[in-house]
This record gives structure tokens, sequence and C-alpha cells, in this order.
């Protein structure tokens, strides 16, 4: 027997990591296809027509399948090799071949029409009812309705799309992996000691001396503090250049196939573009609503850009430097305007803001709003930075959370949260195995930036979202909701950071085990919304090239059209877009953020209400507050329409106003 498909006699189900080779893999997946393809063919071609028998049926026929890919994926992601950057490129059409022949089974889709047309006078629970309106919904956008070419079409367009997808985030991770900048000893001068012990850890894993490498976590600090502005514009210019440094890694000719297939894929289907098809089941339905709130963010962020960045310049010219201010100044001068006007220095808050500290606070608020308790369990995990708890409450096993925080070459870049095992009542309780990854510098001990701690509770709601997910059926479990209601709980924990009792009880210095002087942490909270003009515009600027790319005919040059939409909306000279097409994985490495990216602002608008729900009560752990929190968006996964859980929760829906508060924008408005 493969290891991957045997039951696995380990604490709370945990996958044998220590037991299990690279080889396994492939012969277990193709194992685990078999026998999926198996229960599924028995589904459609048996006498059962009723929900328990073709629903409940599908919900169990790809456990093993399940248990498979939820290892191999997080593996693929957090700790990649040549041997699984093979076998994810093998898979990535086997795979989507498997889902069209299961959204293509005619027979299949028939009883599950037969069912919804029924469902009346079938007795089924709201739940029940929910989950299969979803499965019809999901075979309809597959293409279950189609016919003879255009099924086929539809067909080969999504498994060349899986291809794509895949390809487009090998050639990032080869990029950010391959270029690093050697550091002599005197352009370390200027930089704080965490900065210079980041570049040091950094060669010593290359055999050198310190480097800066294109880790978020490293060289966004080295263009923060380094005073060479040549050496910041050679960091900034490969940072933004990657996946466009042309050669195999060249992701400019992917990105402008992926559009033209996609809006293919929207045609076959019925639908004007892409982005008509692919916001249809979101909360915002329309590219126009998209549109609308975009631009009703975008225009006091840009007036409050443009005059943060007329400060900038006359820094820069104070410094006897040639104008004009460029991108690769902005963090520069921005930090040296920070420090003097909040008299904030970076350097001076990390010490306090050490990863353990920062953990016992994100594990402090769960405990207060939810009684969730944590206890740290022994690995072997699936690498030695990765640190595993338990999750209980009141005695009762809630979940287990796994946290792999360091940036490494196999961890492709940015933070995100996966569930190795998702929560489900169907077939036994099952509880899930969640996992948050970032990709923060190593160091002895690791130490934060406030916006690194920003992450780690970011994450850590996506977390909470999987781990209090209480429904029977898989399907709607968890953060399997709306794509712009999905970032609703992970931007909303992040308000516990603000909540200065919290930073308080945490913020301790390393070193001393003192509390953060409370003067530096009342400007810290100060400066809460400094430069959110600059934030704003480069994520706005990115939403709006991402739905634009989606919106009407696919562009035949990518680049040229993400330079016209930007000329369009007046994009400031000295800031670019936060994620520029030839890196832009959330819309290009598969289609979970495509013509979507607008969703963490869609959530934010909510997020913002959803704190003052707490703020209106005077106690930012109100129990009952929490209680309802609980009760209508984290454990309800997808059980509802989005807008009709956020209702149950604050009995209303907010505007943007909240938003534009909260950044700081509103009397730019």
């Amino acid at each position: 027997m493969n290891i991957l498909l045997e039951k696995w006699d380990t604490p709370f189900g945990l996958p044998p990591f220590a037991s299990i080779r690279d080889e396994d893999f492939a012969p277990a997946f193709d194992e685990a296809l078999s026998r999926a393809r198996a229960a599924v063919a028995g589904i459609a071609e048996g006498e059962a027509a009723d929900f328990a028998g073709v629903i409940e049926g599908l919900e169990l026929a790809e456990a093993d399948l399940d248990r498979v890919a939820g290892v191999f994926y997080n593996l693929a992601g957090a700790d990649s090799n040549d041997a699984r950057e093979a076998l994810q490129r093998d898979l990535a059409p086997k795979m989507s071949a498997f889902s069209s022949e299961i959204t293509n089974n005619k027979a299949l889709w028939a009883k599950i029409e037969a069912l919804w047309q029924g469902r009346e006078g079938l007795g089924l629970t709201a739940e029940q009812l929910r989950v299969l309106e979803l499965y019809r919904r999901m075979f309809l956008r597959s293409g279950a309705a189609l016919e003879g070419a255009a099924a086929e079409r539809l067909t080969a367009v999504k498994a060349r799309l899986a291809v794509l997808g895949t390809r487009f985030s090998q050639n990032l991770l080869a990029d950010e992996r391959s270029w690093f900048m050697e550091l002599a000893e005197a352009d370390l001068e200027g930089l704080p000691g965490f900065v210079v012990e980041a570049a040091r850890a950094a060669g010593a894993e290359r055999g050198l001396g310190p480097v800066v490498t294109l880790n978020r976590s490293l060289i966004v600090p080295f263009l923060q503090f380094s005073p060479r502005r040549a050496l910041r514009q050679k960091a900034y210019e490969a940072w933004v250049a990657r996946g466009a440094n042309g050669g195999e890694t060249d992701n400019r000719a992917i990105a402008a196939e992926i559009l033209a297939l996609r809006a293919e894929r929207a045609a076959l289907l019925g639908y004007a573009d892409f982005a008509s098809f692919k916001l249809e089941p979101e909360m915002a339905k329309t590219p126009a609503a998209v549109r609308d709130l975009l631009m009703r963010v975008w225009q006091p962020a840009r007036a409050k850009a443009l005059e943060d960045a007329a400060v900038l310049e006359a820094m820069l010219r104070a410094d006897g430097l040639p104008a004009p201010l460029e991108p690769w100044d902005w963090r520069y001068y921005s930090e040296k305007r920070r420090k003097a006007e909040h008299d904030l220095d970076e350097a001076a808050l990390k010490p306090y803001l050490s990863l353990d500290a920062m953990l016992g606070a994100m594990f402090d608020c769960a405990h207060r709003l939810f009684g969730l308790e944590f206890r740290q369990i022994e690995g072997p995990f699936y690498h030695p930075d990765v640190r595993g708890w338990e999750v209980t409450r009141r005695g009762e096993h809630v979940a287990v959370f796994l946290g792999d925080y360091f940036a490494r070459g196999s961890k492709r870049s940015g933070a995100w949260c996966s569930a190795m095992r998702s929560q489900r009542r169907l077939g036994g309780d099952q509880r899930p195995i969640v996992v948050n990854v970032c990709n923060f510098a190593k160091g002895d001990p690791c130490l934060l930036s406030y916006d690194d701690a920003r992450t780690l509770f970011h994450e850590f709601g996506h977390a909470l979202h999987q781990m209090l997910s209480d429904v029977t059926y898989g399907f709607i479990s968890g953060t399997s909701v709306a794509r712009d209601f999905v970032e609703l709980p992970s931007q909303l924990y992040e308000h516990w950071l603000e909540v200065p009792a919290v930073l308080e009880a945490h913020a301790k210095h390393y070193r001393t085990g003192e509390p953060m002087p409370a003067d530096l942490l009342k400007r810290l909270l100060d400066a809460g919304t400094y430069d959110q003009g600059f934030a704003t515009v480069e994520f706005v600027a990115s939403a709006m090239v991402d739905l634009e790319f989606h919106s009407g005919p696919p562009p035949a040059d990518p680049m040229q059209k993400q330079a016209e939409v930007l000329e369009a909306m007046g994009m400031p000279r000295a800031i670019r877009m936060r994620h520029a097409t030839p890196h832009f994985a959330h819309v290009f490495s598969g289609d979970g953020y495509s013509a979507g990216y607008y969703s963490y602002m869609w959530s934010e608008v909510m997020d913002a209400d959803a704190f003052a729900a707490f703020e209106e009560t005077g106690d930012p752990f109100d129990p009952a507050t929490a209680e309802k929190l609980e009760r209508f968006i984290l454990s309800a996964g997808g059980s509802e329409e989005a807008e009709a859980l956020y209702l149950k929760f604050r009995g209303r829906m907010p505007g943007v106003e909240a938003l534009l508060k909260g950044r700081g924008l509103l009397d730019a408005a």
C-alpha cells in the first residue's frame, strides 16, 4: 500500500510527513483518481436518484483524492523542489480533465437537475437545499448543459488554463529564487540591525556575504532604509521585473493566452465577457458595481497620494538629489517622513513585535473572543520551520493549526491560508487541519514589522474561518464562500491588533520583557493611516487593471492594456501597481482572484463596519457580538448567500464611508 492512501495512525490524523516520499505522490494520485472515477460512475449509473444517493455520494466520492491533494499542493506551494514542480505540471491537465469528466457526465447532470426541479417535495433542510443549489450552479457554470463541439472545446480550454496557471506560478518562483544582489560592507551603512541581520542570513543560505533578495520581508525594508539610491533602484527594478525578464520564465505571453482563453470560456457559456461570468455568483454581481466601488475610493486616494508625493519630492531635493521622485524613492522618504512627523522608527518598533509575542497576541484574542485554547504539539511536520498547535474549546478538540512563517527558496512568495483537511460532519465528524504560510525574514528571534504583524493576524482570520466551521457538507465548509466575502474574516481580525490593550499586554521587548512604552504605542496607533494614499493607489490600480483585463474583448498585448488603464486613471508617476501583470499571481496562477482582486476592498467595506459593531458596545471583545460573528460568519461557511449572512450579523449592509474613514481618506473624498 501507498502511505498516502493508508489509514494514518498518527496524532489527530496528521499526515505522516516523515514517511512520505516524493515518489509516493504520483501513484497515490493515480489510484485516488481511479477510486474517485469509480465512485462517481457508480452514482451516475446507479439507481439512486435521491439527495443522499447523488449529492451526499458526490460529497464523499473524492475522499482519498482530497487527502492526497491536501498534502501535495500544500508542499508544492510551501516547500517545492524539482520533483514536486514536475509532478505539479503533470497533474494540472489530469486534474482539470477529471473535473471536466464529472461536470460533463450527462447522466449525473440529469440527476442533479431532476433533484433541483423537484426540490420542494424532497423535505430538504435549508443547508441541504443550499448545497443542492450550489452543485447545480457549479455544473452549469462548468458547461454541463453544453453539447458536442462546444462541450469539447470548453474541456480543452480549461485544461490549457490549468497548465498555464501552473507555468505562471513556477516561472514567478524561479525568478524570485534566482535573483539576489550582493552588498559590500559599505552598502550596509544606514540599514538598521534587523535588515543587516536578514541580509546576512539570506547570504549565508547561498554561501555568500550579505545579499538582498526579492523576498518582500527583506526587499521592502531595504527600500525603506538604504540611503544608496542606485542600489534601491537596482533592487526595485528587479522586484517589479519578476516574470518579465525574457527567456523561459517570462510570463507576458502566458498572461495574454490566459486572458484569451478565459474570454473564450465565458463566451462558450453565454456571457458577454469573463468578468461578467466570474462576478455573477459574487456579492458584487456585475463589473459595473466593482468599477463603481474602485473609482469611489480611487479619487480621494489619488488626491492624497499626489499631495504626499509633493512632500517626498521636496525631501529628495533637499538631499541634493535630482528630481523627479521615483518609485524606488517613495518608501525611503516616506519612512524618513514618518519618523519626522510621528517620531516613529520601525527599527525601534520591531524589538517589541517578535513573532512569538505576536503569536501570543493572536491566540489571546481568539481565546477572549471564541474561547479557543492553543497547545503546542510536536512534529515532525513537512519542514523543520513549521510549528503546530492543537486547538481546543472547553476541553474538546477543534482543529490542528500549523504555522509556517519563514521565507525560503522553496516557498512561493506572499502569505496564505490553506486546509490540508476541511471540516465536515457527513461521513463522521472530520476536524480541520489548517495551515498559515508567511514569508518573514528569519532571525534569532524573528522580529516583525507592524505590517508583518498585520499579515500574521490576517491569515489567522482565514484560519479561524476554517477552524470554527460547523457544517455538515464539505462543499460549503470554512472559506467556501463568495470570493468578495472570503476576506471579511481575515481583514476583520486585523482590527484586534490595533486594540491598545492587546499591544499593551503582548508587545514586549524580546530581550528585556519590558512592554512597549506608552508613548511609542500611542505614536504607532496615531500613525495607523499614515501613507494610505500610497497603499490605496497601488492596490486600486492593480484591481482596476484586473477588472479591465477581463471586461470586453481580451487584450492582445496585456502590457499595453495595463499601460492604457493606468494612464486613463491618472496613475501617479512615483507609484506602481502593487502587482504588475507578469507577477500578478492572484490573477494568473489560477482563477481564484481573476476579475476578483477587488475582493479585498469589497470585504474591507464590511470589515470596517463589522468591527464597528464591537466598538459600539464599548468592548472590542464583547461576548454577544463575538457569538453573533461566529454563528453567522465564521461557522456558517457558504450555507447561505454572503449578503444574507452579513445581514444576520449586522442587520444592514454598510457604505463605503467606513472604509474611507479607516484609511484616513474621508476628508479627501
